[in-house]
């Protein structure tokens, strides 16, 4: 079973992106996180710094990534017919 942080780096391998694409990403979604709490979200397990990355980043991060990909949804008009 793969873990978030498994899942974060695959995603940032299959899209090609760099720790600073993630940060622009995850601010989309106003969730702000330092390049150094990031890098240590994709250290070895093994490594005295390494950081589980929790539900709530990977959520944000697929949600900001949603918003970079196809752009913010576009706010929906209320259509009142007078019928």
């Amino acid at each position: 079973m793969l873990s978030n942080n498994d899942i974060l780096k695959k995603l940032r391998v299959a899209h090609k992106l760099r720790d600073e694409n993630i940060i622009e990403i995850l601010k989309l979604v106003d969730f702000n996180i330092t390049k150094g709490a990031l890098g240590d979200m994709f250290r070895d397990e093994r490594h005295p710094k390494y950081v589980h990355a929790g539900d709530q980043i990977v959520r944000n991060f697929l949600d900001g990534l949603i918003i970079h990909l196809r752009g913010r949804r576009p706010k929906k008009e209320d259509n009142q017919n007078d019928s």
